[in-house]
C-alpha cells in the first residue's frame, strides 16, 4: 500500500518532465519557423502596376538575353559541341560593349576544357570583401534552359549594365559559371567550388554572395510552384513571387535585401532562412563568406 502511494507522484512527475520537453520543443519549433519566415516589411499583395519606361526597357534587354541564350544557343552543355563556346562568347561580347574588364577562370572537366566568366565593379572601400553575383550559365542536358538558367544569366547581365556607372563603396564581382547541373552538380566539377577555391588561393575576402537562379517564371495557376518537403505547408503554391532564400547566418542580409526590394517596386515577394537552402552556385561560396541569398521566382 505505502509502495503504491509512493508510486504516484514518481509518475506524476514523469509525465510533467516529459510533456515540459514537448512544450519546449514546440516552443523552439515555432521560434524557428517564426525566425526563418519573418521579414521586417510584409510583400505586397495587390495588382502590380504597370512597368514604367524605364522598367519596360529593363525587360527588353532581359528577354532578349533569355531568347539568345535558349532559342538561339539552345541547349548549354559539354554533351553539346561548341555550345558552351558560344555561351561564352555571348556573355564576353556583352561585357565588353559595356567596357567591363573580364577574367576568365579555365579547368579541365572530363577531358574538356571549361571555363567561369567574371567581370568587376570596382568599390571604393574594400576592407570588408567583395560582392559576388553569379548565375550558373550551363542547363541540364537536353533542355533550353530559358528559365534555368538563361534568366539568371540574363539578370546578372542586366545589373552589370545598370551598375556600371554607380560608385559603390563595395567591389561587385559579376560571375558566370559552368557546370552546375547534373553530371557534375555535387561534384568537385562543378564551376562554382572552382571559382571559391581560386577566390581562397588568393586570398580574396567575400562578404556576401548572391545567386540568381530561375528568376524568369511567373504563374497565377494553383500547383505552379512545387517545393521540397515540409516548405509547402509554409509558401503558396503560385509561382507569382520573387522568392529570397539564405542560410541561417545570413538573416540580417536577406532581411535587408528584402525591404530594399519592397521599398523600389510593389511586387509578390517570399523569403527563409534554412540550415541548408539549395546547394547550387551559391553553396561553394557561401563557404568563404559565411553569407548567401538566393533570389528565385
Amino acid at each position: 500500500m505505502f509502495e503504491s502511494i509512493d508510486t504516484v507522484p514518481r509518475r506524476n512527475w514523469k509525465l510533467r518532465i516529459v510533456g515540459l520537453i514537448a512544450l519546449v520543443g514546440c516552443g523552439s519549433f515555432a521560434v524557428s519557423i517564426w525566425r526563418m519566415t519573418q521579414m521586417p516589411l510584409r510583400s505586397y499583395r495587390g495588382q502590380l502596376a504597370p512597368l514604367s519606361s524605364a522598367q519596360s526597357e529593363i525587360a527588353r534587354h532581359l528577354a532578349a538575353h533569355v531568347e539568345s541564350l535558349s532559342s538561339a544557343i539552345g541547349v548549354r552543355s559539354v554533351d553539346r559541341a561548341g555550345s558552351l563556346k558560344l555561351t561564352v562568347d555571348y556573355i564576353r561580347n556583352n561585357l565588353e560593349l559595356l567596357g567591363y574588364t573580364f577574367g576568365e577562370q579555365f579547368y579541365t572537366s572530363n577531358d574538356h576544357l571549361v571555363n567561369n566568366l567574371q567581370a568587376e565593379l570596382p568599390g571604393e572601400q574594400n576592407g570588408d570583401g567583395i560582392l559576388v553575383v553569379g548565375a550558373h550559365y550551363d542547363t541540364v542536358t537536353q533542355t533550353v534552359g530559358a528559365d534555368d538558367n538563361a534568366s539568371g544569366v540574363a539578370a546578372v547581365l542586366e545589373l552589370a549594365r545598370l551598375l556600371k556607372d554607380r560608385k559603390l563603396r563595395r567591389s561587385v564581382r559579376f560571375v558566370f559559371f559552368v557546370n552546375e547541373e547534373p553530371p557534375f552538380f555535387q561534384t568537385n566539377q562543378m564551376g562554382s567550388l572552382a571559382y571559391a577555391q581560386k577566390l581562397r588561393r588568393e586570398g580574396v575576402r567575400v562578404s556576401a554572395m548572391i545567386s540568381l537562379e530561375t528568376v524568369g517564371f511567373y504563374s497565377d495557376n494553383p500547383g505552379s510552384q512545387k517545393y521540397p518537403p515540409l516548405l509547402s505547408w509554409l509558401y503558396p503554391s503560385r509561382g507569382n513571387f520573387v522568392g529570397f532564400v539564405a542560410n541561417t547566418e545570413s538573416r540580417d542580409l536577406v532581411r535587408r535585401q528584402f525591404a530594399a526590394f519592397v521599398n523600389q517596386r510593389p511586387f509578390h515577394l517570399k523569403a527563409s532562412q534554412l540550415p541548408q537552402p539549395g546547394r547550387a552556385s551559391h553553396g561553394p561560396i557561401s563557404g568563404l563568406s559565411g553569407k548567401k541569398v538566393i533570389q528565385q521566382s
